[in-house]
């Protein structure tokens, strides 16, 4: 059975380019355009991994729905994909324990990244 992989951005144009290239992964793939709308899917579907844009509704939309996700499904991945150190240079990091205490992700990803890249890092925190 295929991983199922929830998507949630506000910007319709990368959601549908992310999908198109999960979907080409090989993966299923579910969309949300917005943090309520991916709580809705959350409230009845499990996804195995969760990429989610930072900035949405509000500037911690991202945050607020990596935590609400993990309360649900601790053990579901979540990667946060934004430009946000791009645009305004503040930079978020998940190596280190007491990041991922209040940043409740798994990986940050910047927007833009390689195919490849973003290929490599879903099969990593799926293990496969």
């Amino acid at each position: 059975m295929k991983k199922l992989i929830l998507l949630v951005d506000d910007d319709i144009d990368y959601l549908t380019q992310m999908e198109m290239q999960v979907r080409n992964f090989g993966f299923d793939v579910i969309t949300a355009q917005s943090k309520d709308e991916a709580l809705k899917t959350l409230e009845t579907t499990k996804p195995d991994l969760a990429i989610m844009d930072l900035m949405m509704e509000t500037q911690d939309s991202g945050f607020v729905l990596a935590y609400k996700c993990k309360q649900k499904y601790p053990d579901v991945p979540i990667a946060i994909a934004t430009a946000v150190t791009r645009e305004t240079g503040i930079n978020f990091n998940v190596e280190k324990k007491e990041d991922r205490d209040w940043i409740k992700a798994d990986l940050y990803l910047q927007k833009g990244i390689r195919s490849d890249q973003l290929h490599r890092e879903i099969n990593r925190l799926l293990k496969i």
